[in-house]
């Protein structure tokens, strides 16, 4: 006996494979912002990280709504969870970049202006330097 599927019978096997368009454009949305931080982070372009980091904020905002509401309704296809486990790691990529570029920064920023710089003037200003009299003393 050959069994064959009618074309209006969904196919459960395949029914699970299936992306949701609403899942995939989402999805889809943070992948884009997130090549176009990306771009941004690689050309330093301070104006476009902070535009496209604000960007993928709501994306992945978005994504975890639309994917947290279709995860209770049941398990989501394999190519989408792929996805979304590549996209989360290169969000920690990104941040572990950012982190490390914020450590340089700062380890820059201590060189050039130490914490524990010695005081140049006290209370007195360049009178403490000269004498109290203000005058110098040969």
């Amino acid at each position: 006996m050959h069994l064959t599927l009618s074309p209006s019978l969904p196919n459960p096997a395949l029914s699970a494979e299936v992306a949701d368009p609403v899942l995939e454009s989402t999805l889809s949305a943070v992948e884009s912002r997130l090549t176009s931080l990306g771009e941004a982070l690689r050309a330093r372009d301070l104006e476009s990280i902070d535009l496209h980091s604000s960007e993928l904020h709501r994306a992945l905002s978005n994504a975890v709504d639309h994917f947290s509401r279709a995860a209770r309704s049941g398990p989501l296809p394999a190519s989408l969870r792929r996805r979304l486990v590549d996209a989360g790691g290169s969000v920690a990529a990104q941040r572990e970049s950012l982190s490390r570029a914020t450590a340089a920064l700062d380890r820059a920023i201590d060189v050039l202006l130490p914490r524990d710089a010695p005081v140049m003037y006290g209370n007195y200003g360049a009178a403490e330097r000269l004498g109290r009299s203000g005058s110098l003393h040969a």
